[in-house]
């Protein structure tokens, strides 16, 4: 059956559905209309491990660029994530499956999905987004539709002559469309709600005033390990980023590197690019999918990256309804209406049929209801109160004005003017440095509610003291009265968000460092404190993975480098060697308690003898790394009160808590239980971690190093659910940069961990960037026109749009 023919009951059904039910399915979105001017050619010129360096005479050619190149090496990624931003996951896939990977919004529904997009991406959201954008990003945005259409254009019409590695996989699906602008919109949408609503889909779009049981989570995690998540639904989603001043490189500039720790499939996934346009940009990095900005990299005067923050972007409001109606709510003793938005989602049945499933969400003047009375019975929408929650960065359409502003920035001066002009980073902190300059900066400085200490004091309710319980750094504020809603100060660029001079930023010359802890320690030398709850907790422990970093840092910066390439050079091992701080610290205290002469537990005699010959590293040889992992993971059951003899103390944040209770009889069991956790996987307990740790590339396993943050690994490898293969499914090291500068400009080595294309982690093509990270060789990035021309692998693209 010819395609044209294969689709016809799907486009028949689709039209059926929207003219009889008046259901908005966009089974073939627009495709962007061609320009009316001739555009000059754009050309890709791909070099060492397929990195496109995009050369275009216009915005509108960069975009393109960018479409065409990202569509050839993730084409069925970024039209799955197309489907889900418009809402039409249950039309195409059924109401009840879930996206195949994770991202920055987890694993809900697409029922679910389909209603939360259909609510936050509509089309007044899109008018409010393309009006607040300067004409460089709609022509990147427009541009970027017609690039990945020409792709699509070109796989179809090549159609039986490509070899299996040419053709993807999703080649003749249904839900492969043409795009428009407005789905390039919807995806940068979504990306900054992911600090806030996009972490409680389900709990939003499925919150109804008389509902037989609250919207049930789409993880298994309590309220507060939800809430320890800032980004996502995994532990671990964040990033390491260091950077060092002058005091470190002996008067020669600064140091950069960038860490994210993120996914390695999915619709979030990084992609690297280099774009210019002669005369107005020229910068290298990484962005996601469907973005057509660089979001963290270099050009010729700065370098920057980015680290998950712990600054809050949402906040809750307790509201008391009106007894008379569920869906109304006092406001200074007036009984107001909630807004209804009723929504209908077109889907498919088992047998393939459709029908329309209709919900109403509900608004009001402070944010959408939302029912988290599945996590917490106080905390649902029952007949006396319900929650509503605001998130900051759905009235902040300045993210990639930003991004863009910083892409162009001459100095750091510069760049960290901007950052205080747009105040408008959506859930990430800030590391960077800028050429001849000998300061390193770090900031939380973006779209954060301004709820001052005194408003959260003034406007908390029963509720709210409950939930501070549970988390201090979410603000959750009386809705009965609109004096507490967040401030409007007039110095903040836009109502409700905090001025960008009550949020914290340090200038040093030794070094900054962020690890995903909060503000308080980016240098333990200067901590930045008295900043609102809201910002993060300060004076509390940080994770082993930051203490780590600060060792790291530490070290480097007062080792006496003799310029900015020495430290650099240092720096690309330190970042790489997998050591597990919890092992440097610990695990010597606890073999002498356990592992004496008389070995007082049957069976953990072997575990000693191979924990005592480990390294402490986890490389993909080292033999007692999956042991330790088992081992530590039971240990962090204990409480910390109870498994630390020294407690936190914020005058020794580095060092504690310390003085590990290797006595305490819970402390044998977590490590007999190790090793029986082990023998029910079949696993020896000296198996070299590069046994199980590894990723399956163009048909061969490459073995791979890291562990995850909660051993205190600075190089992070983290599967899920004690699975050990690293596949589009898991997170750890992504995009890494190590950035100076010097005499002839900006010198930049990358890696890509789980390379450029989408199958080169599911045993596809793209294994060289993939097998170029598990042997830890540094790619020196070519980044002037004579280092791209003599690549040896350079490999050139002319398009004519």
């Amino acid at each position: 059956m010819r395609r044209a023919e294969a689709l016809r009951p799907i486009r028949k059904a689709a039209a059926a559905l929207a003219l009889g039910l008046g259901v908005a399915v966009l089974v073939q979105a627009r495709p962007a209309a061609l320009p009316a001017d001739g555009r000059t050619a754009v050309d890709i010129r791909r070099t060492t491990d397929g990195i496109p360096h995009i050369r275009a005479t216009d915005w509108h050619g960069l975009g393109f660029g960018q479409g065409h190149a990202q569509a050839q090496d993730a084409l069925c990624t970024l039209a799955d994530a197309f489907v889900t931003y418009s809402g039409q996951r249950s039309f195409y896939f059924g109401p009840d499956a879930k996206p195949s990977t994770r991202s920055t919004f987890g694993l809900p529904t697409n029922l679910d999905l389909d209603f939360f997009f259909r609510a936050f991406a509509d089309a007044d959201a899109l008018e409010r987004f393309r009006r607040a954008q300067p004409p460089e990003i709609r022509e990147l945005v427009a541009g970027y539709a017609r690039g990945y259409n020409s792709q699509l254009r070109q796989l179809r019409a090549a159609g039986a002559r490509q070899t299996d590695t040419e053709r993807p996989a999703c080649m003749d699906a249904a839900w492969v469309q043409p795009i428009g602008p407005e789905d390039i919109e919807r995806r940068m949408i979504a990306a900054g709600l992911a600090g806030g609503y996009t972490q409680f889909v389900a709990e939003i779009a499925k919150a109804q005033p008389t509902a037989p049981a609250p919207p049930s989570p789409t993880d298994r995690l309590s309220l507060p390990e939800r809430l320890r998540i800032p980004v996502g639904d995994a532990p671990g989603i964040g990033s390491n980023a260091l950077a060092f001043g002058g005091a470190a490189t002996g008067a020669q500039g600064g140091v950069l590197l960038g860490n994210p720790h993120w996914y390695w499939g999915g619709p979030d996934r990084f992609y690297q690019v280099h774009l210019t346009l002669p005369g107005a940009l020229d910068v290298a990095g990484v962005s996601f999918l469907g973005i057509p900005i660089v979001m963290i990299g270099f050009n010729h005067d700065v370098a920057w990256s980015h680290t998950v923050s712990a600054a809050r972007r949402f906040g809750l409001f307790a509201l008391r309804l009106d007894p008379a109606a569920p869906t109304r709510y006092m406001l200074d003793g007036i009984s107001e209406p909630m807004q209804p938005l009723p929504l209908a989602v077109a889907v498919r049945r088992p047998d393939g049929s459709f029908a329309t499933v209709r919900r109403t969400l509900w608004r009001t003047r402070f944010g959408p209801v939302i029912d988290l009375g599945a996590r917490h019975p106080a905390l649902g929408w029952s007949a006396v109160g319900a929650l509503a929650i605001r998130d900051v960065n759905a009235d902040n359409p300045r993210i990639f004005r930003n991004f863009l502003r910083w892409n162009r920035a001459r100095s750091l001066d510069e760049f960290m003017a901007i950052q205080r002009e747009e105040a408008a980073m959506s859930w990430v902190n800030t590391i960077a440095i800028g050429r001849g300059d000998q300061r390193a900066w770090y900031a939380d400085i973006g779209a954060v509610p301004d709820v001052p200490d005194a408003l959260r004091a003034a406007c908390a309710t029963p509720l709210a003291k409950a939930f501070a319980a549970l988390d201090a750094t979410v603000p959750v504020l009386d809705g009965s009265r609109s004096a507490c809603d967040w401030r409007t100060d007039p110095t903040a660029v836009q109502p409700g968000a905090m001025p960008a001079a009550r949020m914290p930023g340090l200038l040093r010359e030794d070094y900054v460092a962020n690890m995903n802890d909060s503000h308080w320690l980016a240098n333990p030398a200067q901590p930045l404190e008295g900043f609102a709850a809201g910002l993060g907790d300060e004076a509390r422990p940080l994770s082993l993975r930051g203490r780590e970093g600060h060792r790291i840092a530490a070290q480097l910066a007062g080792a006496g480098a003799g310029s900015a390439r020495d430290l650099a050079d240092r720096l690309a091992v330190e970042a790489l060697e997998p050591r597990a701080y919890s092992a440097d610290r610990f695990k010597a205290p606890l073999l002498d308690a356990l592992c004496g002469k008389a070995v007082s537990m049957a069976g953990i005699g072997p575990a000693c003898a191979v924990l005592r010959r480990w390294s402490n590293r986890a490389d993909a040889q080292d033999r007692g790394a999956l042991l330790w992992d088992f081992f530590w993971d039971r240990l962090r059951k204990i409480p910390p009160a109870e498994l630390y003899a020294t407690p936190f103390s914020p005058q020794a944040p580095l060092s504690t808590p310390d003085g590990i209770r290797a006595s305490d009889p819970r402390v044998a069991l977590a490590l007999a239980g190790a090793v029986e956790d082990m023998a029910s996987k079949g696993w020896s307990l000296d198996a070299p971690l590069g046994m199980y740790r590894f990723a399956r590339s163009e048909g061969r396993t490459v073995p791979l190093y890291g562990g995850c943050d909660a051993e205190g690994y600075f190089t992070n490898a983290c599967a899920r659910d004690g699975d050990y293969t690293l596949r589009e499914t898991s997170h750890g090291n992504t995009y890494l940069q190590i950035v100076h500068f010097d005499a002839r400009g900006v010198q930049a080595r990358t890696l890509l961990a789980h390379g450029e294309r989408e199958t080169a982690v599911t045993n596809g093509a793209g294994a060289a960037p993939v097998l170029r990270y598990a042997r830890k060789d540094w790619l020196r990035f070519p980044f002037r026109e004579e280092e791209i021309a003599r690549d040896p692998l350079l490999v050139r693209e002319t398009l004519r749009p």
